[in-house]
């Protein structure tokens, strides 16, 4: 990840998912931010992590499906952290 982005990582919206797992209702949200934003931070809680037995490989699985699906790029998989850009990303 680049320094710029990996330094604004920290203050992107974050987006949490949980035992409802993705829905449709959260691919919108996360579209929606990513229009606005162009960036933004998705987080998979225990309750989500536990519902779906979610390892290492099925966490890159996972960021590549919201990817695709998104019509965004992987910027970064950290622990149960993904991190998804847009068009230009991060300005300023």
């Amino acid at each position: 990840m680049s320094t710029a982005l990996s330094n604004s990582a920290v203050s992107l919206v974050v987006v949490r998912v949980g035992k409802r797992g993705i829905t449709d209702a959260l691919i919108r949200e996360l579209d929606n931010i990513l229009k606005a934003r162009g960036v933004v931070k998705v987080k998979l809680l225990r309750s989500f992590r536990e519902s779906y037995d979610v390892d290492r490989e099925v966490r890159a699985r996972l960021a590549e499906e919201l990817a695709e699906r998104l019509r965004a790029e992987v910027i970064d998989v950290r622990g149960y952290t993904i991190v998804l850009k847009r068009g230009r990303g991060i300005t300023g």
